[in-house]
């Protein structure tokens, strides 16, 4: 696992955003925040953020703050370094708190550089917000409120409570958000680890790019899921306006996620209720291990609902769980169950699976088509076809030149999967 420097990439983006803003409020001011009240500071973040007006600019100086920092207007809040700048939320709700659901239209935000910790909920949620970055942050030991026997999370505020009671909500969560960024944070030791969802509202064009999540025994450790209901669906247009879509997850580390509870997938795409709609999403470059479901896990549950048009490329794929909603029994790479609905526009490229059962086990509705082209399949089953829809799986590595089902080569299991050609070395 490669090591995790707080002071790169993420300051650089924070640094780009704060430039971005510049050019909407020349006169921003520069606010402190100090817990000794040295130099005139406030010695509490909320009450910098009470005194602050947009587009403002609160440093906050190293420190424990005991806070549920809430935030609803444009501003940059900047933490002196997760290592000494902490959050510490006992006993309160959320750590961090970008609240556009009472404060219709926010954007423009920035938090960074701060330890998050301890809170009964999430330590960082945003709600029905626009251009929000969350870089560099230590986000660990949230979900304080969280009934590992029930899976209930009693403080949630009812439009959450459906969707995040079995997982507080998780590290960091956006509902309802849009343009934004969640990069270079360390996100561990939560519930689960950052999760982007629809229950405030459509959730799209978001980029999860850096991040190391790991160890968040009860979940996933990126989950994209869709909680949106509609019966009938409505009509599909041009660019979907409901559900969650367009979200890339990039050049992030998922590891041990779920291993308490048994239901962490590297990372997840899931539709819950009938009409849930999650559609058109990127899951590249990441490295996905030892986690309790697949790496990477995809799964519709009911009618109505859409799971189309997802590109799965370049991941490094191994050691991970089975997945009972296919039907797989032994660790599995990638997963895909859609038994009611079917499934189109699903494209599995460049991946390498190692120390893997089954690399790619699908389980989906006829009128089903998956592609997986220019794998790597190293698993003793390469490709497991357990339902009705068909595969495409031309050009990949079997494990050997001699193709699937040559001696000492990966096998293909199923019917309706297409393997010739292969490649004759790994691409």
């Amino acid at each position: 696992m490669r090591p995790f420097h707080w002071n790169t990439a993420g300051r650089s983006l924070a640094a780009a955003g704060l430039i971005l803003l510049a050019g909407s409020r020349v006169q921003a001011a520069d606010l402190c925040v100090d817990a000794s009240g040295k130099s005139g500071c406030s010695t509490t973040i909320g009450a910098a953020v009470a005194a602050a007006a947009p587009y403002d600019v609160i440093r906050v100086e190293q420190g424990t703050y005991h806070e549920n920092v809430v935030i609803g207007m444009p501003l940059s809040l900047l933490g002196d370094g997760a290592e000494n700048t902490i959050i510490d939320a006992t006993g309160l709700l959320n750590g961090i708190n970008v609240d556009g659901r009472n404060n219709p239209g926010l954007a423009h935000v920035v938090v960074s550089g701060f330890t998050v910790q301890n809170a009964n909920a999430q330590g960082i949620v945003v709600t029905n917000a626009s251009d929000v970055t969350i870089s560099n942050n230590h986000v660990t030991g949230n979900d304080k409120s969280l009934d590992p026997v029930g899976l209930k999370c009693p403080p949630l505020p009812p439009y959450f409570q459906a969707g995040e009671g079995f997982d507080c909500g998780e590290g960091i969560h956006l509902s309802g958000v849009d343009h934004s960024v969640v990069a270079h944070n360390l996100v561990n030791h939560n519930a689960g680890g950052i999760l982007i969802s629809d229950d405030t509202g459509p959730n799209h064009d978001n980029l999860i790019s850096g991040n190391i999540v790991q160890d968040n025994p009860f979940d996933c450790g990126i989950t994209i899921a869709s909680h949106h209901f509609a019966l009938p669906p409505p009509v599909p247009p041009s660019v979907p306006s409901d559900g969650v879509y367009h979200i890339i997850v990039t050049g992030n580390t998922s590891a041990r996620n779920g291993l308490v509870s048994g239901e962490g997938a590297g990372v997840g795409i899931f539709a819950g209720p009938p009409g849930a709609q999650n559609n058109g999403n990127v899951v590249a470059n990441n490295v996905l291990t030892g986690n309790a479901l697949p790496g990477v896990a995809m799964h519709t549950h009911a009618p109505f609902q859409s799971l189309n048009d997802h590109l799965i490329v370049g991941n490094q794929i191994s050691g991970n769980g089975p997945d009972p909603d296919p039907g797989t029994t032994v660790p599995t790479g990638i997963s895909i169950s859609s038994p009611v609905v079917p499934v189109t526009g699903i494209v599995i490229i460049q991946n390498v699976f190692k120390n893997e059962g089954i690399d790619i086990g699908v389980n989906v509705a006829p009128d089903s088509s998956i592609q997986a082209h220019f794998n790597s399949l190293f698993g003793p089953v390469g490709i497991d076809n357990l339902g009705a829809g068909s595969i495409s799986a031309t050009s990949n590595w079997w494990k050997c030149s001699g193709g699937p089902g040559a001696n000492g080569c990966s096998t293909a299991a199923g019917s309706g999967i297409s393997t010739v050609p292969w490649l004759m070395r790994p691409f």
